[in-house]
Order: structure tokens, then C-alpha cells, then sequence
């Protein structure tokens, strides 16, 4: 989508109009102004916040022009008194005077550091307010948020972001699957977003996938090639049984309580992706069933040649599961000699928030857990905005003041400058 489309100049609040047109009427509208964009606190009750959307805010200026729909729109909306001539100017307006000084995207920044300071025309840098709050605010609290995943998480651990479902709409989507990868998050499940901004993508499966299945009969083909390219296909049904069994042996397993339809399911996806078989394993019971049933498909799948990936766990106490699934992987690794099931990779995704990763990765150090995060990510559930607040600092060169009710919203005015004081040891 072209960032004319995504961000029009209309979309932002009417007061912008209203001021720019009074700014006009007394012939200040070419005044050079200098607005300053900043948070008055640290977000989630942090230290320090990551600055994002600079990227979104650059495009959005160099197509910021009304068409002629868009004026005519603005002559009905705006009261009936407005000079028609003002439409006009509106008509000629561009960024072309506007200039931007910044910090750089994704820099550790803090409460009441400028981030963005916009200079140009009056009524122009006014019309700019709406549309860059909307385009800094969510980017900049979303990565924000996604840096406190990955500080939970640690350096080493994998992070899959998939909130697209729980997102504020397509945009919210789109957006914080761009900004949690800044923030540090590995891959996205958002198709889209990989497509546009080149992110890795990553998916398994979902439970209505395994619960489609019924019974063995609904696998089909039957049959898979061996790796090696050995023509003959073999009957995979048959291998997997056989597994299914000798795995139940060894963990001392039911076999009564393996649900069949799980076990087609599984085998029918590692038919069509033999390489990268990754299922979810709680649909019915992760210890008495899907467990059992991966263990079985994976060891048909390594006989003849092929790696699985791994399995994902949806519910339940995931810090004990993944240890419990690590320990089988490494009971099947030594009995069966098959070391591919040393570096299966376990995918736990249960409504993960930044306590429950920081105690997952305290608990289960040295376990192989990649982590999927949705709904507390993508929705800041900490913390829903930001507070990003555009304020004039400078008007003809002359430094600019708000002196509020409230202390806390007074502005420090002129134009200021943004640095770090760093020690001997290099450190800030």
C-alpha cells in the first residue's frame, strides 16, 4: 500500500484546518515554527523507551498534497465563512519547506527527549501534528514493548511474533509486525508483513487442523519417497505404527489413549512437508496423546532421511511441559540413536506475557524453547498508549512556552539538542 493511501493529509484532526485557516487570515501561515514530538514518561513503568515510525513519518511528508477531492471535501466540512481562497492555498500545499531533525529509528530514548523536531511554515507543521503522533505513538510503544519481551527473553531465545489476530485492525497489524522486529523479535506469522518489509516468516499448524481428522483411513498419499531419492515409496502408515508402538513401550504409555484422528493429522502434514513438520500436540492431551503421536511420525520421518522441526505447545503449565518433552526427545535420541531429536526445537505459545517469559526462561534454561507472543505484544496490555505530544518551541526565531494548570504539561521552550554523556568505561 503506498503511504499516500495508508496516511492521506486528511487523515488528522479538524482543528488542524481550522487553526491553519485563522493562521492564514492574519497572514502568519509562512511564518517559520519549530515543533518539538516527545513522551512526558517512560512507558510500562520503565527506564527507557525505543524510538520507531521515523521511516512511516519521512514517507508520509514527501506525499503529504490534497487532490482536488480532498479540498472540495474540506469546503464542506469547514464553516461556511472560510475564504475560498484558502482552499486554493490548501491546493499548492507540500513539505517541500518542512525540514526534520531526528533520532535515529530503533534508539533508546527517554521522557521528554525531543524525538522529531519538525521546522517550516506555520500552518503547514500545524497540519503535520495528527498524522505524525498517529505514526510515532503505537510504532514507538509496541517496539518499546517488544525490547521488554526480549529482555525477559535473553539474547539466545527465539522470538515469534503472531498477533495479527489480536491487533487493532489490518494497519495495527501490519505495524507491530514491523516494530516488534526492531524491538527484537526473530520472526513474524504475518504474511503480509514479510512480504513488505522483508521480515522472516514462520507457522505450524492450527488445532482445527489436527481435530479435521478422524482416523488413518483419511491419510493420503499413504506413502512417502525416502530422502535419499530412493524411488520405492514407502508405506508410512505401516513405519508409523510400528514407532507408535516401541515409543509407548519405552515411555510405558497406554496406547488406548492415543487418539487416532491426532496421529492422521500429524502424518498427513508431515506427507506434504516432510522437512519442516512442527505440530501443535495439546489438542486432546500433550503426555497421553500428541506427544506419542509426534514421537512415532518423527522417527518414520527420520528412517527415511527427513528432519522434523519440532512440536508447539498451546496450553497448559508450559515451563514444566517443555521440560517434560525435552526429556522424552532425549529418551528417544539415546534408546532409538536417532540425534536429530537432540535439536528439535519446542514452540511454546500460551497467551505469553513478559512475566510468564522471563519465569519460561528462567525455568528452562538450556531447553531448545522458541516462544510465540500474540495478544500481550501487539495490544500493550501493560500500557495502551503512549502519550507521544507535539508542542510549538519556536515562532520567527522567538523561543515558544506552554505554561499549563498542570505542571507536568508545561514545555521546556527553543530548539534543543539531543546527546549522551558517556564515562571513561564507555558507558552511558
Amino acid at each position: 500500500m503506498k503511504q499516500e493511501q495508508r496516511v492521506p493529509p486528511l487523515l488528522t484532526d479538524l482543528y488542524q484546518f481550522t487553526m491553519a485557516y485563522a493562521y492564514w487570515r492574519a497572514g502568519r501561515h509562512q511564518e517559520p515554527a519549530v515543533f518539538e514530538l516527545f513522551f512526558r514518561d517512560n512507558p510500562f513503568g520503565g527506564g527507557f523507551s525505543l524510538f520507531a515510525g521515523l521511516h512511516d513519518c519521512l514517507l508520509f511528508l514527501r506525499s503529504f498534497r490534497f487532490s482536488d477531492e480532498d479540498v472540495e471535501f474540506l469546503r464542506s466540512v469547514l464553516p461556511p465563512a472560510t475564504d475560498p481562497a484558502f482552499f486554493q492555498f490548501l491546493r499548492g500545499l507540500d513539505c517541500s519547506g518542512v525540514t526534520v531533525r531526528s533520532v535515529p529509528e530503533g534508539t533508546v530514548v527517554f521522557a521528554r527527549v525531543p524525538l522529531m523536531e519538525v521546522a517550516g511554515p506555520l500552518a503547514v507543521v500545524q497540519l503535520l501534528e495528527t498524522s505524525l503522533l498517529c505514526l510515532v505513538n503505537y510504532a514507538s510503544l509496541v517496539c518499546s514493548n517488544a525490547a521488554r519481551f526480549r529482555l525477559a527473553a535473553g539474547p539466545r531465545r527465539r522470538l515469534l511474533e503472531m498477533g495479527l489476530r489480536r491487533a487493532q485492525g489490518p494497519d495495527g497489524g501490519l505495524t507491530a509486525s514491523r516494530y516488534t522486529h526492531i524491538g527484537g523479535f526473530d520472526l513474524t506469522s504475518n504474511v503480509q508483513a514479510g512480504f513488505l518489509f522483508g521480515i522472516p516468516v514462520a507457522g505450524t499448524m492450527a488445532h482445527s487442523y489436527v481435530t479435521s481428522f478422524n482416523s488413518l483411513e483419511e491419510v493420503w498419499p499413504q506413502t512417502l519417497a525416502a530422502a535419499n531419492g530412493d524411488p520405492e515409496p514407502v508405506d508410512v502408515i505401516s513405519l508409523t505404527k510400528g514407532w507408535l508402538s516401541r515409543v509407548c513401550e519405552l515411555l510405558g504409555a497406554e496406547p488406548e489413549k492415543i487418539r487416532e484422528g491426532e496421529l492422521a493429522a500429524f502424518l498427513s502434514y508431515a506427507v506434504a512437508y516432510p522437512q519442516n513438520f512442527l505440530p501443535v500436540i495439546d489438542s486432546y492431551s500433550v503426555g497421553c496423546s500428541g506427544l506419542l503421536n509426534f514421537c512415532a511420525v518423527a522417527l518414520t520421518l527420520c528412517e527415511l532421511g527427513h528432519r522434523p522441526v519440532g512440536v508447539r505447545l498451546d496450553s497448559g503449565d508450559l515451563c514444566k511441559q517443555s521440560v517434560d518433552v525435552r526429556r522424552v526427545f532425549r529418551l528417544c535420541s539415546e534408546h532409538f540413536s536417532i540425534p536429530a531429536f537432540d535439536s528439535l526445537i519446542i514452540v511454546g505459545t500460551n497467551n505469553i506475557s513478559e512475566q510468564s517469559l522471563a519465569e519460561l526462561n528462567k525455568k528452562v534454561k538450556g531447553v531448545n524453547v522458541m516462544v510465540g507472543v500474540g495478544t500481550h505484544l501487539v495490544t500493550c496490555t501493560k500500557q495502551p498508549s503512549l502519550g507521544c505530544v507535539y508542542k510549538l518551541v519556536e515562532v520567527r526565531g522567538r523561543p515558544r512556552m506552554k505554561i499549563s494548570e498542570d505542571p507536568e504539561k508545561s514545555t521546556v521552550p527553543g530548539r534543543k539538542a539531543v546527546y549522551r554523556l558517556v564515562d571513561a568505561d564507555g558507558e552511558k
